[in-house]
């Protein structure tokens, strides 16, 4: 597979990434790579469920994987100000909370204001009622969701070797259950423009759905531009702050920063031990 030629880096005000659910096989890290080495943000928020820590395993953690964390500290030692919002799958590191290195840091919400436009921007799951009330019953569905990913990757090796187009099994049931999401995304939506009508904010932003979206909405007190950042699972999608908007952008391996090397398979970079998982990233972090 040929190299990409390098292309010039695309400088941002600001990059929003979520639910990129590092440490799943379900993580889509080679696209996520190939994105954050295109882009130079001066502010990046990692808007939740980063590390997905429900579902982590010690003994696996691709090399790709830990080259998005590489890749991130890169940026941090090039200027961009990583914050960190803590979501519901990484719920572990809200102790931290408060936290800042450098230029790190650890927030359960970021209201950036670039140009007098206030962003308000927070994973989103304080407004689920499933994560309020029922933790347990979204655990339950996240690791059906895991498991799913496993059947359909099988699946799909199956379908290659007939011939056949692969398939997503995991969209085809969200598209049985569209009227029940549809309606689910609705009220989350409605709720959270509402609270940023109120505090008169320009823009609300949120992960955690896995819903990409940008559009305005407004009620009898004004209205607010609702954005989502949806997931690097399956829309592999991020907001860039821009010539003073947020754009809603999926990824397009055209643009993207690909190498050969990035291009490794996940199945040759399985750890299978704490000390070699260790080892691979402390090496990985350190290298050029």
């Amino acid at each position: 597979m040929n190299t990409k030629s390098k292309k010039e880096l695309k400088r941002l005000d600001a990059v929003v990434i979520s639910d990129t659910h590092l440490g799943t096989r379900s993580c889509k890290a080679k696209e996520l790579l190939a994105y954050l080495k295109s882009v130079q943000p001066n502010h990046l928020i990692l808007n939740g469920d980063i590390i997905d820590i429900w579902q982590f395993s010690k003994s696996y953690f691709p090399k790709a994987q830990l080259k998005v964390v590489r890749q991130i500290i890169k940026m941090m030692e090039q200027g961009t100000k990583v914050q960190y919002v803590v979501g519901n799958h990484d719920e572990a590191l809200r102790r931290f909370v408060g936290t800042t290195v450098g230029n790190f840091s650890i927030v359960n919400k970021v209201v950036l204001d670039i140009n007098g436009a206030k962003s308000w921007i927070f994973h989103g799951d304080a407004f689920d009622v499933v994560m309020q009330h029922s933790k347990w019953l979204a655990k339950l569905g996240a690791t059906g969701y895991a498991l799913l990913t496993i059947i359909n990757k099988i699946v799909n090796v199956f379908l290659s070797l007939f011939g056949k187009m692969r398939i997503s099994l995991s969209r085809d049931i969200k598209r049985m259950v569209k009227s029940k999401r549809d309606d689910i995304t609705t009220k989350f939506e409605k709720t959270v423009a509402e609270l940023a009508i109120k505090k008169r904010y320009k823009y609300a932003i949120c992960g955690h759905i896995h819903w990409p979206a940008k559009k305005f909405i407004e009620n009898d007190h004004g209205k607010v531009m609702y954005l989502n950042s949806g997931d690097w699972v399956e829309n592999l999608t991020a907001l860039e702050f821009e010539n003073n908007d947020w754009d809603l952008v999926y990824f397009n391996e055209e643009d993207s920063f690909l190498t050969d090397e990035d291009l490794v398979d996940d199945a040759d970079q399985m750890l299978v031990s704490d000390k070699l998982l260790f080892q691979t990233m402390f090496q990985d972090v350190l290298s050029d």
